[in-house]
């Protein structure tokens, strides 16, 4: 048994790599199994492994459901929805707040005031709807997934739980501004690539790991066309973004980057070695500080582009696009500023 350090006759075995007990024994269908209780106390893994004996016995004699766990739950539907799953990044992180409330739970005795009372502890922490919505969202769609795919007959508390969530934020810069966060960026000797990273999201509206995960590949600087498949981007639908001159500049630059550095460089944006930058938070916090510019994120880049479109008189429907916003609903948080259309639309009443 490879990593084995101690074994129990009694079907408890210790590995090198794991903290925990293991456990061994044989399946409703014979098969032998061997798996992890998830603690290191002897007596809870004994326990545990007595428990799953008894339910493979009652599976195998008559018929019955075994009991399954959140921690059973989430391990299966994480190995069957990797490769389709664009945000696996994501739920990893989801649980890490997850785990330590429903860690070693039965599914059959989970209830809706479990789930409200995680929601009202994450609510006290401070923490926003959408963030909650998202954790709670996990767990539902990966309960429906075993219910559908797996036949598990458990219930799901966790459906239809979502909470209201305020307006969406719209925080935008002017151009002068811009200009100004520009030279600041540039000022910084350890981030060469934050000016052009700044300049692209300007004018493409492209989202952060949309342009730090961009291929040379997938740009068509004679085009003038950046390529998304849908893998690529939140929607989960391919689009073609049209680059200006501002944009095509940015990339040009990068361009020239790899060509002195990492010729062989399959990324965009890139250090030195070739290697794909993967964060550009400090050095885009300290050119927010140098240019007396507050209350500002990264992703409100992709705020100013389409506000920028906007104030512009650029139809909605074709902000949508350039976005990639899965509906118009999305992109309607930037209609107030536009008010000149709607100002256009009730002269029409006064009539001749």
């Amino acid at each position: 048994m490879p990593n084995k350090r101690k074994h129990d006759q009694d079907g408890l075995y210790q590995r090198t790599d794991s903290p925990y007990w293991w456990a061994s024994y044989v399946d409703a269908g014979g098969r032998r199994t061997r798996r992890s209780t998830g603690t290191a106390n002897r007596r809870e893994a004994a326990a545990l492994l007595s428990k799953w004996r008894l339910e493979a016995h009652r599976e195998r004699q008559w018929e019955q459901e075994p009991t399954r766990t959140f921690d059973e739950l989430m391990l299966a539907y994480h190995k069957a929805t990797a490769a389709q799953r664009r945000d696996s990044e994501r739920d990893r992180y989801i649980l890490r707040h997850l785990y330590p409330v429903f860690t070693g739970r039965e599914l059959n005795s989970l209830r809706a005031v479990d789930v409200r009372h995680y929601i009202d502890a994450r609510q006290a922490e401070g923490v926003g709807p959408a963030t909650i919505n998202r954790e709670v969202g996990l767990l539902a769609a990966a309960i429906n997934y075993a219910r559908r795919e797996w036949d598990w007959d458990i219930p799901n508390p966790a459906a239809r739980r979502k909470l209201k969530v305020p307006e969406g934020r719209v925080r935008w810069i002017t151009r002068d501004e811009a200009a100004a966060l520009l030279g600041a960026a540039a000022l910084d000797p350890r981030a060469v690539h934050l000016p052009d990273f700044i300049r692209l999201a300007l004018h493409t509206g492209c989202r952060k790991n949309e342009l730090l995960k961009l291929e040379w590949q997938r740009v068509d600087l004679e085009a003038g066309l950046l390529h998304l498949e849908g893998r690529h981007t939140k929607s989960g639908r391919r689009r073609s973004i049209p680059l200006n001159r501002e944009a095509q500049a940015a990339l040009e630059n990068r361009k020239q980057f790899r060509s002195q550095h990492c010729p062989d460089s399959r990324w965009v944006f890139c250090r030195k070695d070739g290697t794909r930058i993967v964060s550009i938070k400090t050095s885009f916090t300290t050119a927010l500080r140098n240019a007396g510019i507050t209350d500002f994120r990264i992703h409100d880049l992709r705020h100013t582009c389409a506000a920028w479109l906007v104030t512009a008189g650029v139809p909605l429907t074709e902000v949508r696009d350039l976005l990639g916003h899965s509906s118009v609903t999305m992109t309607e948080r930037y209609a107030h500023l536009a008010p000149e259309n709607v100002r256009a639309a009730v002269t029409r009443l006064e009539g001749e």
